[in-house]
């Protein structure tokens, strides 16, 4: 099955990774990512105040311009994308009158008539693919991995738009078990990973980082697996600098549940751009049997 797909800015600079190995996942499970035309930059975060329409401009855009390719569903990678159009779809079907004012200040584009669903890629693994069929696909089961799920904010969070409970998240859970780990359990796996204070605020950002992964690491977790191309970067990127600040602290690989997912296959690590994270996940996956 062909699904319309809107791949957003970090997917083709930081997360190409992710990118990549979702196509070769969904490949292996029998669909095709169709990237769709002209897409814009989602906006990255709708504002919080009520009054201002202006920040709902770019993705209802995008939602514009997934009816006038014929489509009534356009998947998402990104967590920080697809909370975004959810956000801004969910506003416009509830107000009229926000929708009508923005396609009014959009007089170049078609009106938005509020037929799209906006589905994040794990809602289309968990309820249209299921994990009995992915379980059914493993060929390199990620026997005596001890992986702790991580969601971070965008997956959750508000409840209108979450994808899972808010407290107590199962789907990355799920898959791990369906992928032949086992889960380790954090009650961090909801803390928000310090997000854009990763700029100006480096060092608190890589504390934050080494906070969320220290209470796994004390239960002999392997890696973490989450889903969003930020939170990647900071317990990533971030927490390997933690290193340099916590005593007695190493970080453990963090990867995307694609990748993960990838090597389960037995497709090989090509799709999963390893080489780009500052803790190799290679020696663990050789270790435990993953990849040759």
């Amino acid at each position: 099955m062909e699904l319309l797909y809107y791949p957003g800015c970090t997917m083709k600079t930081s997360a190409k990774n992710l990118e990549s190995s979702a196509v070769a996942v969904l490949r292996a499970l029998g669909h095709e990512l169709r990237e769709m035309d002209e897409w814009n930059c989602c906006g990255v975060a709708s504002s919080l105040t009520t009054d201002d329409l202006m920040h709902h401009v770019a993705p209802l855009r995008n939602l514009v311009h997934v009816e006038d390719q014929g489509h009534q569903r356009v998947v998402v990678i990104c967590d920080m994308c697809s909370n975004t159009l959810k956000q801004t779809d969910t506003r416009v079907k509830a107000r009229k009158a926000d929708l009508d004012t923005l396609n009014a200040f959009m007089d170049r584009e078609n009106d938005y008539k509020g037929t799209v669903k906006v589905q994040h890629l794990l809602e289309f693994l968990r309820d249209e693919v299921g994990f009995d069929v992915m379980r059914k696909k493993v060929k390199r089961p990620l026997k005596g991995m001890r992986i702790m799920p991580y969601y971070g904010c965008m997956l959750l969070r508000p409840r209108e738009v979450a994808i899972d409970d808010a407290e107590e998240p199962r789907i990355l859970a799920d898959l791990i078990v369906a992928l032949g780990g086992e889960v380790v359990d954090n009650p961090y796996k909801v803390e928000c990973c310090g997000t854009y204070r990763t700029i100006e605020q480096r060092e608190s950002t890589a504390r934050r980082a080494g906070k969320i992964a220290s209470y796994a690491l004390g239960r002999g977790v392997d890696a973490i697996m989450l889903s969003c191309p930020l939170c990647r970067f900071n317990l990533d990127v971030r927490g390997k600098e933690a290193e340099e600040l916590i005593d007695g602290y190493s970080q453990v690989p963090v990867m995307y549940y694609t990748q993960l997912m990838a090597v389960a296959f037995g497709l090989g690590t090509g799709s999963c751009g390893f080489e780009t994270h500052a803790v190799d996940p290679i020696p663990l996956l050789r270790e435990k049997g993953v990849i040759s």
